[in-house]
């Protein structure tokens, strides 16, 4: 192993390359001679995901938690307007009347549905036994039914929005 030298004592500390100290191009930490199955699980440098479907249901989790926090810290800020003035509630939820708001109701439910969706497929991961080696397949049921629920009401929606 060749020691790098801006370690006053050298110790332990490999020079640019792979674990044995010589440069490999192309492959990050991968050691020479490599065949291609230690190269399949060699981790691309500069990655921390995989980017699987377990990783895009927490972000998506996450997101929408978020989301559905903001929408539910307006509502109660605008639902408080009515204590203050009954016209300027009034106000406030004739300028909920627009197509705009229309659309972002439908992402408001699409949130909603979606974070209640996977909160059941992450108990279920998590308080099944066999949840974790059903967890991908949860997860296209999860997509499943957020789109049999979602299909029939964008269209309600959209035909509320544009009447």
């Amino acid at each position: 192993m060749v020691l790098s030298p801006t370690r006053p004592d050298g110790a332990g500390v490999p020079a640019a390359g792979g674990p044995d100290g010589r440069d490999h191009p192309g492959v990050a930490g991968a050691p020479a001679g490599a065949t291609a199955g230690v190269l399949a699980r060699v981790r691309p440098a500069g990655t921390v995901y995989r980017g699987r479907e377990g990783m895009w249901s927490w972000v998506l989790h996450r997101i929408t938690g978020i989301a559905i926090f903001f929408f539910l810290f307006d509502h109660v800020l605008g639902t408080a307007v009515v204590r203050v003035s009954p016209q300027a509630y009034n106000a406030v939820m004739d300028g909920y009347k627009n197509p705009v708001v229309g659309f972002l109701e439908i992402g408001l439910v699409a949130a909603v549905v979606f974070h209640a969706f996977n909160g059941v497929r992450l108990t279920l991961v998590d308080f099944w036994s066999q949840g974790p080696r059903h967890q991908r397949r949860l997860l296209w049921v999860v997509v499943g039914a957020f789109v049999v629920v979602m299909v029939p009401f964008t269209v309600v929606q959209l035909l509320h929005v544009f009447r």
